[in-house]
Protein backbone atom coordinates (compact mmCIF):
# COMPACT_ATOMS: atom_id res chain seq x y z
CA UNK A 1 0.00 0.00 0.00
CA UNK A 2 1.46 3.48 -0.83
CA UNK A 3 2.25 5.27 2.47
CA UNK A 4 2.63 9.33 1.39
CA UNK A 5 3.43 9.77 5.10
CA UNK A 6 7.40 11.13 6.05
CA UNK A 7 9.47 9.25 7.89
CA UNK A 8 10.93 10.45 10.83
CA UNK A 9 14.27 11.40 9.73
CA UNK A 10 13.05 13.49 6.76
CA UNK A 11 9.89 14.64 8.96
CA UNK A 12 12.57 15.74 11.80
CA UNK A 13 14.58 18.16 9.28
CA UNK A 14 11.04 19.25 7.75
CA UNK A 15 10.32 20.62 10.99
CA UNK A 16 13.98 22.16 11.97
CA UNK A 17 14.30 24.26 8.90
CA UNK A 18 10.62 25.03 9.10
CA UNK A 19 11.47 26.47 12.19
CA UNK A 20 14.96 28.23 11.07
CA UNK A 21 12.91 29.66 8.22
CA UNK A 22 10.26 31.71 10.80
CA UNK A 23 13.12 32.18 13.76
CA UNK A 24 15.83 33.12 11.31
CA UNK A 25 14.79 34.13 8.04
CA UNK A 26 10.72 36.00 8.32
CA UNK A 27 12.58 38.75 10.96
CA UNK A 28 15.13 40.01 8.29
CA UNK A 29 14.60 39.22 5.39
CA UNK A 30 12.07 42.02 4.33
CA UNK A 31 14.46 44.38 4.74
CA UNK A 32 17.12 42.61 2.96
CA UNK A 33 14.57 41.65 0.09
CA UNK A 34 14.15 45.91 -0.30
CA UNK A 35 17.74 46.63 -0.10
CA UNK A 36 18.18 43.66 -2.26
CA UNK A 37 21.15 42.35 -0.38
CA UNK A 38 22.79 39.16 -0.13
CA UNK A 39 21.86 37.27 2.89
CA UNK A 40 25.36 36.34 3.96
CA UNK A 41 24.29 35.77 7.58
CA UNK A 42 21.70 33.55 6.53
CA UNK A 43 23.76 31.45 4.41
CA UNK A 44 26.44 30.85 6.99
CA UNK A 45 23.45 30.07 9.57
CA UNK A 46 22.47 27.23 6.75
CA UNK A 47 25.66 26.44 6.17
CA UNK A 48 26.36 25.66 9.93
CA UNK A 49 23.15 23.20 9.92
CA UNK A 50 24.34 21.46 7.70
CA UNK A 51 21.58 23.00 4.49
CA UNK A 52 24.45 22.98 1.43
CA UNK A 53 25.76 19.65 2.63
CA UNK A 54 22.33 17.52 2.98
CA UNK A 55 23.21 15.37 0.15
CA UNK A 56 26.51 14.45 -0.29
CA UNK A 57 28.47 12.25 1.52
CA UNK A 58 30.50 12.39 4.87
CA UNK A 59 33.42 12.09 3.44
CA UNK A 60 33.56 15.39 1.45
CA UNK A 61 31.70 16.79 4.69
CA UNK A 62 28.15 15.97 3.69
CA UNK A 63 25.59 15.02 5.92
CA UNK A 64 25.06 11.90 3.83
CA UNK A 65 21.31 12.54 2.65
CA UNK A 66 19.52 12.60 -0.37
CA UNK A 67 18.39 15.17 -2.70
CA UNK A 68 14.58 14.44 -1.79
CA UNK A 69 16.04 15.89 1.95
CA UNK A 70 17.13 19.02 -0.22
CA UNK A 71 13.56 19.46 -1.40
CA UNK A 72 12.10 19.39 1.65
CA UNK A 73 14.29 21.69 3.04
CA UNK A 74 14.34 23.90 0.20
CA UNK A 75 10.25 24.08 0.29
CA UNK A 76 10.03 24.90 3.82
CA UNK A 77 12.49 28.03 2.97
CA UNK A 78 10.65 28.91 0.25
CA UNK A 79 7.12 29.27 2.54
CA UNK A 80 9.03 32.26 3.76
CA UNK A 81 11.10 33.44 0.55
CA UNK A 82 12.36 31.93 -2.25
CA UNK A 83 15.68 34.66 -2.27
CA UNK A 84 17.09 32.38 0.49
CA UNK A 85 15.45 29.00 -1.16
CA UNK A 86 17.09 29.33 -3.98
CA UNK A 87 20.49 30.35 -2.88
CA UNK A 88 20.54 27.31 -1.29
CA UNK A 89 18.75 25.18 -4.54
CA UNK A 90 21.46 26.99 -6.99
CA UNK A 91 24.73 26.35 -4.26
CA UNK A 92 23.43 22.76 -3.84
CA UNK A 93 22.28 21.36 -7.27
CA UNK A 94 24.24 23.55 -9.81
CA UNK A 95 27.47 24.79 -8.07
CA UNK A 96 28.40 21.81 -5.94
CA UNK A 97 26.44 19.09 -7.41
CA UNK A 98 28.38 18.96 -10.91
CA UNK A 99 31.19 18.09 -9.11
CA UNK A 100 30.15 15.67 -7.16
CA UNK A 101 28.44 13.61 -10.19
CA UNK A 102 31.21 14.56 -12.60
CA UNK A 103 34.00 15.64 -11.01
CA UNK A 104 37.75 13.95 -10.31
CA UNK A 105 38.32 12.84 -6.69
CA UNK A 106 41.03 15.59 -6.49
CA UNK A 107 38.11 18.18 -7.94
CA UNK A 108 35.84 16.49 -5.14
CA UNK A 109 38.44 16.41 -2.47
CA UNK A 110 39.72 20.06 -3.34
CA UNK A 111 35.85 21.96 -3.59
CA UNK A 112 33.37 19.84 -1.80
CA UNK A 113 34.14 20.20 1.62
CA UNK A 114 34.05 24.36 1.47
CA UNK A 115 30.96 23.98 -0.54
CA UNK A 116 28.95 21.96 2.05
CA UNK A 117 29.63 24.06 5.07
CA UNK A 118 28.31 26.91 2.84
CA UNK A 119 31.34 28.94 3.47
CA UNK A 120 31.93 28.58 -0.67
CA UNK A 121 29.41 29.14 -3.24
CA UNK A 122 29.21 27.94 -7.25
CA UNK A 123 27.71 28.82 -10.30
CA UNK A 124 26.54 27.12 -13.02
CA UNK A 125 27.23 28.30 -16.13
CA UNK A 126 25.27 27.19 -18.94
CA UNK A 127 22.93 29.67 -20.38
CA UNK A 128 24.44 32.89 -22.84
CA UNK A 129 23.16 35.87 -23.46
CA UNK A 130 21.80 34.57 -27.04
CA UNK A 131 20.87 31.27 -25.87
CA UNK A 132 18.18 30.50 -23.02
CA UNK A 133 15.84 27.44 -23.67
CA UNK A 134 18.79 26.85 -26.89
CA UNK A 135 21.22 25.78 -24.24
CA UNK A 136 23.08 23.68 -26.86
CA UNK A 137 23.48 27.50 -28.76
CA UNK A 138 26.77 27.71 -26.98
CA UNK A 139 29.09 30.12 -28.38
CA UNK A 140 31.59 30.08 -25.46
CA UNK A 141 34.77 28.70 -26.72
CA UNK A 142 37.20 26.79 -25.24
CA UNK A 143 40.59 25.88 -26.97
CA UNK A 144 43.40 23.41 -25.41
CA UNK A 145 47.09 25.40 -25.33
CA UNK A 146 49.49 23.04 -24.11
CA UNK A 147 48.48 22.21 -20.70
CA UNK A 148 45.71 25.04 -20.50
CA UNK A 149 42.34 25.72 -21.80
CA UNK A 150 42.03 28.85 -23.18
CA UNK A 151 38.36 30.25 -22.18
CA UNK A 152 36.22 33.39 -24.41
CA UNK A 153 32.84 34.29 -24.03
CA UNK A 154 30.09 35.34 -21.62
CA UNK A 155 26.88 33.70 -19.67
CA UNK A 156 24.00 35.48 -18.63
CA UNK A 157 21.24 35.01 -15.55
CA UNK A 158 23.60 33.55 -13.57
CA UNK A 159 23.15 32.67 -9.81
CA UNK A 160 25.51 32.71 -7.29
CA UNK A 161 27.84 34.00 -9.29
CA UNK A 162 29.35 37.49 -7.96
CA UNK A 163 29.17 37.15 -3.88
CA UNK A 164 31.86 37.30 -1.31
CA UNK A 165 32.01 33.41 -1.05
CA UNK A 166 31.85 32.79 -5.01
CA UNK A 167 34.96 30.48 -5.34
CA UNK A 168 34.41 29.02 -9.24
CA UNK A 169 31.76 28.71 -12.14
CA UNK A 170 31.92 25.59 -14.07
CA UNK A 171 30.96 26.71 -17.89
CA UNK A 172 29.35 25.06 -20.52
CA UNK A 173 31.93 25.94 -23.89
CA UNK A 174 32.61 24.54 -27.16
CA UNK A 175 35.90 22.25 -27.44
CA UNK A 176 35.71 21.06 -30.78
CA UNK A 177 33.44 21.05 -33.75
CA UNK A 178 32.85 18.03 -35.71
CA UNK A 179 33.03 17.10 -39.54
CA UNK A 180 29.30 16.81 -39.38
CA UNK A 181 28.84 20.49 -37.77
CA UNK A 182 27.93 19.46 -34.62
CA UNK A 183 29.79 21.01 -31.31
CA UNK A 184 31.55 19.69 -28.68
CA UNK A 185 30.44 20.77 -25.76
CA UNK A 186 32.40 20.37 -22.33
CA UNK A 187 32.29 21.70 -18.79
CA UNK A 188 35.18 23.48 -17.47
CA UNK A 189 35.97 24.92 -14.06
CA UNK A 190 37.00 28.65 -13.83
CA UNK A 191 38.25 29.64 -9.91
CA UNK A 192 36.79 33.27 -9.25
CA UNK A 193 39.37 35.81 -9.80
CA UNK A 194 41.44 34.10 -12.76
CA UNK A 195 42.40 37.18 -14.77
CA UNK A 196 40.10 37.47 -17.52
CA UNK A 197 36.96 36.30 -15.94
CA UNK A 198 35.13 39.37 -15.29
CA UNK A 199 31.77 39.73 -13.46
CA UNK A 200 29.52 42.24 -14.48
CA UNK A 201 26.86 44.38 -11.90
CA UNK A 202 24.13 42.56 -10.36
CA UNK A 203 20.90 42.66 -11.96
CA UNK A 204 18.36 44.45 -11.70
CA UNK A 205 14.97 41.94 -10.84
CA UNK A 206 11.55 41.90 -10.76
CA UNK A 207 11.48 39.01 -7.75
CA UNK A 208 14.23 36.98 -6.32
CA UNK A 209 16.15 40.36 -4.57
CA UNK A 210 18.27 38.90 -2.54
CA UNK A 211 19.47 36.42 -4.84
CA UNK A 212 22.44 36.64 -6.54
CA UNK A 213 22.75 37.03 -10.37
CA UNK A 214 25.10 38.03 -12.81
CA UNK A 215 26.52 38.11 -16.84
CA UNK A 216 30.03 36.58 -16.67
CA UNK A 217 32.61 37.20 -19.87
CA UNK A 218 35.51 35.05 -20.02
CA UNK A 219 38.51 37.05 -22.22
CA UNK A 220 41.57 34.56 -23.15
CA UNK A 221 41.09 33.28 -19.59
CA UNK A 222 43.27 30.43 -18.75
CA UNK A 223 42.75 27.64 -16.16
CA UNK A 224 45.00 24.26 -15.99
CA UNK A 225 43.40 21.04 -18.69
CA UNK A 226 42.91 19.03 -14.92
CA UNK A 227 39.69 21.96 -14.33
CA UNK A 228 37.72 20.03 -16.97
CA UNK A 229 34.78 18.93 -15.31
CA UNK A 230 33.76 15.25 -16.28
CA UNK A 231 34.29 13.95 -20.06
CA UNK A 232 35.46 16.06 -23.06
CA UNK A 233 32.44 16.26 -25.32
CA UNK A 234 29.89 15.49 -22.41
CA UNK A 235 29.32 18.70 -20.76
CA UNK A 236 26.11 19.66 -22.76
CA UNK A 237 24.59 15.98 -21.20
CA UNK A 238 25.85 16.20 -18.05
CA UNK A 239 24.02 19.97 -17.58
CA UNK A 240 21.11 18.49 -18.79
CA UNK A 241 21.23 15.45 -16.38
CA UNK A 242 22.16 18.41 -13.52
CA UNK A 243 18.76 20.36 -14.91
CA UNK A 244 16.79 17.11 -14.38
CA UNK A 245 17.66 16.95 -10.73
CA UNK A 246 17.58 20.67 -10.81
CA UNK A 247 14.15 20.48 -11.60
CA UNK A 248 12.35 18.40 -8.89
CA UNK A 249 14.09 21.10 -6.69
CA UNK A 250 12.74 24.09 -8.50
CA UNK A 251 9.42 21.89 -7.89
CA UNK A 252 10.27 22.04 -4.33
CA UNK A 253 11.08 25.73 -4.13
CA UNK A 254 7.48 26.68 -5.93
CA UNK A 255 5.23 24.29 -3.39
CA UNK A 256 7.02 26.17 -1.09
CA UNK A 257 5.62 29.64 -1.99
CA UNK A 258 2.38 28.39 -3.28
CA UNK A 259 2.35 26.79 0.79
CA UNK A 260 3.66 30.19 2.13
CA UNK A 261 0.62 31.89 -0.31
CA UNK A 262 -2.08 29.53 1.46
CA UNK A 263 -0.29 30.02 4.82
CA UNK A 264 -0.48 34.03 4.67
CA UNK A 265 -3.79 33.98 3.57
CA UNK A 266 -5.40 31.67 6.03
CA UNK A 267 -4.09 34.32 8.77
CA UNK A 268 -5.27 37.72 7.03
CA UNK A 269 -8.75 36.28 5.96
CA UNK A 270 -9.25 35.57 9.84
CA UNK A 271 -8.60 39.31 11.18
CA UNK A 272 -9.38 41.36 8.03
CA UNK A 273 -12.94 42.89 8.11
CA UNK A 274 -15.17 43.84 5.32
CA UNK A 275 -18.87 45.14 5.13
CA UNK A 276 -19.23 43.89 8.86
CA UNK A 277 -17.44 40.71 8.16
CA UNK A 278 -14.26 38.94 8.62
CA UNK A 279 -13.51 37.93 4.47
CA UNK A 280 -12.83 34.88 5.58
CA UNK A 281 -16.52 34.09 6.00
CA UNK A 282 -17.45 35.12 2.68
CA UNK A 283 -17.79 31.79 0.12
CA UNK A 284 -15.83 33.10 -2.65
CA UNK A 285 -12.79 34.12 -0.58
CA UNK A 286 -13.35 30.51 0.58
CA UNK A 287 -13.05 29.11 -2.54
CA UNK A 288 -10.56 30.75 -3.90
CA UNK A 289 -8.10 29.14 -0.61
CA UNK A 290 -9.67 26.13 -1.32
CA UNK A 291 -8.09 26.04 -5.20
CA UNK A 292 -4.98 27.30 -3.72
CA UNK A 293 -4.79 24.40 -1.37
CA UNK A 294 -5.75 22.02 -4.14
CA UNK A 295 -2.81 23.50 -6.31
CA UNK A 296 -0.31 22.85 -3.17
CA UNK A 297 -1.04 19.99 -2.60
CA UNK A 298 -0.98 18.61 -5.98
CA UNK A 299 2.00 19.95 -7.00
CA UNK A 300 3.50 18.35 -3.88
CA UNK A 301 2.75 14.93 -4.78
CA UNK A 302 4.22 15.37 -7.95
CA UNK A 303 7.78 16.62 -6.88
CA UNK A 304 7.58 13.34 -4.06
CA UNK A 305 6.62 11.23 -7.22
CA UNK A 306 9.83 12.44 -9.49
CA UNK A 307 12.06 12.06 -6.41
CA UNK A 308 10.94 8.89 -5.64
CA UNK A 309 11.70 7.69 -8.70
CA UNK A 310 14.98 9.52 -8.75
CA UNK A 311 16.04 7.94 -5.30
CA UNK A 312 15.17 4.35 -6.70
CA UNK A 313 17.71 4.92 -9.69
CA UNK A 314 14.74 5.19 -12.15
CA UNK A 315 14.65 7.12 -15.16
CA UNK A 316 12.42 10.28 -14.02
CA UNK A 317 12.71 13.08 -16.70
CA UNK A 318 8.99 12.95 -17.50
CA UNK A 319 8.27 13.52 -14.04
CA UNK A 320 10.79 16.11 -13.07
CA UNK A 321 8.89 17.78 -16.25
CA UNK A 322 5.63 17.48 -14.53
CA UNK A 323 6.33 18.29 -11.32
CA UNK A 324 8.38 21.55 -11.99
CA UNK A 325 5.46 22.40 -14.53
CA UNK A 326 2.83 21.96 -12.09
CA UNK A 327 4.18 23.33 -9.42
CA UNK A 328 5.44 26.59 -11.11
CA UNK A 329 2.21 27.14 -12.03
CA UNK A 330 0.68 26.50 -8.60
CA UNK A 331 3.27 29.24 -7.34
CA UNK A 332 1.98 31.63 -9.91
CA UNK A 333 -1.45 31.57 -10.08
CA UNK A 334 -1.39 30.98 -5.91
CA UNK A 335 0.95 33.92 -5.54
CA UNK A 336 -1.57 36.10 -8.12
CA UNK A 337 -5.29 34.71 -6.04
CA UNK A 338 -3.06 35.80 -2.38
CA UNK A 339 -2.09 39.28 -3.81
CA UNK A 340 -6.11 39.40 -5.10
CA UNK A 341 -7.32 38.47 -1.49
CA UNK A 342 -4.98 40.69 0.39
CA UNK A 343 -5.95 43.46 -1.59
CA UNK A 344 -4.46 46.90 -1.30
CA UNK A 345 -1.99 45.31 0.77
CA UNK A 346 -0.50 42.47 -1.55
CA UNK A 347 0.51 45.09 -3.13
CA UNK A 348 2.56 46.62 -0.80
CA UNK A 349 6.23 44.85 -0.19
CA UNK A 350 6.14 44.77 3.66
CA UNK A 351 3.64 41.46 2.91
CA UNK A 352 4.99 38.68 1.83
CA UNK A 353 2.46 38.18 -0.47
CA UNK A 354 4.25 40.69 -2.47
CA UNK A 355 7.07 39.63 -2.71
CA UNK A 356 5.71 35.85 -3.59
CA UNK A 357 3.86 37.75 -6.07
CA UNK A 358 7.40 39.36 -7.89
CA UNK A 359 9.28 36.01 -7.23
CA UNK A 360 6.79 33.42 -8.93
CA UNK A 361 7.22 34.29 -12.30
CA UNK A 362 10.75 33.31 -12.35
CA UNK A 363 9.60 29.48 -11.90
CA UNK A 364 7.60 29.66 -14.97
CA UNK A 365 11.30 30.40 -16.44
CA UNK A 366 14.58 29.29 -14.77
CA UNK A 367 15.88 25.47 -15.43
CA UNK A 368 13.44 25.27 -18.42
CA UNK A 369 10.66 27.00 -19.38
CA UNK A 370 7.07 25.84 -19.34
CA UNK A 371 6.88 25.79 -22.53
CA UNK A 372 10.21 23.01 -22.45
CA UNK A 373 8.83 20.87 -19.93
CA UNK A 374 5.67 20.59 -22.44
CA UNK A 375 8.28 19.97 -25.36
CA UNK A 376 9.77 17.26 -22.95
CA UNK A 377 6.80 15.50 -21.93
CA UNK A 378 5.32 15.17 -25.07
CA UNK A 379 8.51 13.92 -26.27
CA UNK A 380 8.51 11.12 -23.87
CA UNK A 381 5.11 10.81 -25.00
CA UNK A 382 6.20 9.69 -28.56
CA UNK A 383 4.30 12.72 -29.83
CA UNK A 384 7.23 14.86 -30.74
Amino acid sequence: MIDFRLDEEYDSLRKTVEDFAHAEVAPVIGELYEKEEFPYAIVAKMGEMGLFGLPFPEEFGGMGGDYFALCLALEELARVDSSVAITLEAGVSLGAMPIFRFGTQEQKEKWLPSLCEGTALGGFGLTEPGGGSDAGATRTRAALDGDEWIVNGSKAFITNSGTDITRFVTATAVTDVMENGRKEISAILIPSGTPGFAVAPKYSKVGWNCSDTHELSFSDVRVPAENLVGVRGRGYAQFLSILDEGRVAIAAVSVGLAQGCVDECLKYVKDRVAFGKRIGEYQAIQFKIADMEVRTHTARLAYYQAASKMLRGEPFKKEASIAKLVASNAAMDNARDATQIFGGYGFMNEFPVGRFYRDAKILEIGEGTSEVQKMLISRHLGVA
